[in-house]
């Protein structure tokens, strides 16, 4: 019933082939990046239905202040640019803060 030292030896190369292979970097990257994938997926759920009502609104708005101030173009693209720009979906390199994530578009 008893292994032998050799059993045991061959046991564990194979053992530590399998693992170094299993974690090896190449792999670990491969994981990050799934990991990631899946974490901006998981994001997108709550971010792209909020930037799509903050952009209605904000169009809503715009089109109110230019009937209001009398076809003042200006004025309402003062409220769409920010409202209607920005990003729509997140990716993996906002959420690893490689790209800046704009809720609403930077004024000039």
């Amino acid at each position: 019933m008893g292994r032998s030292l050799r059993q045991w030896a061959c046991a564990g190369a194979v053992g530590a082939m399998l693992v170094s292979g299993f974690f090896s970097p190449a792999r670990a990257d491969f994981l990050s990046d799934a990991g990631m994938g899946v974490a901006a997926v998981g994001a997108n759920i709550f971010y792209v239905p909020a930037k799509l009502v903050y952009a209605t609104l904000g169009g809503i708005t715009g089109g109110f202040a230019y009937v209001l101030t009398g076809g003042n173009y200006q004025t309402a693209e003062r409220v769409w640019n920010p409202a209607l720009g920005g990003n729509y979906i997140l990716n993996p390199n906002h959420l690893r803060g490689q790209e800046t994530i704009y809720f609403s578009a930077p004024t000039p």
